[in-house]
């Protein structure tokens, strides 16, 4: 499967080709991926609960396999 690329990702190429690569640190960039990871989890996990109800226990993919199969994983 083909990974997709992240919001921050698409940006940041996009900065890259304009030539605004220096704009943000390799440390910021981390930071607004692992925020934006974040959001997803949180999306992930609310949607799991809503169509789960009471049974969530019965989760099959766990979030992270989600992600890392989706967008790759990300560095801490």
């Amino acid at each position: 499967m083909e990974k997709k690329q992240t919001a921050v990702d698409l940006l940041v190429s996009i900065l890259n080709k304009e030539g605004f690569a220096p704009v943000l640190t390799d440390e910021e960039i981390q930071h607004f991926k692992q925020t934006e990871k974040e959001q997803h989890e949180e999306t992930w996990f609310r949607s799991r609960v809503e169509d789960m109800g009471d049974d969530f226990k019965v989760e099959q993919k766990s979030f992270e396999d989600y992600y890392n199969e989706t967008y790759g994983q990300t560095k801490n």
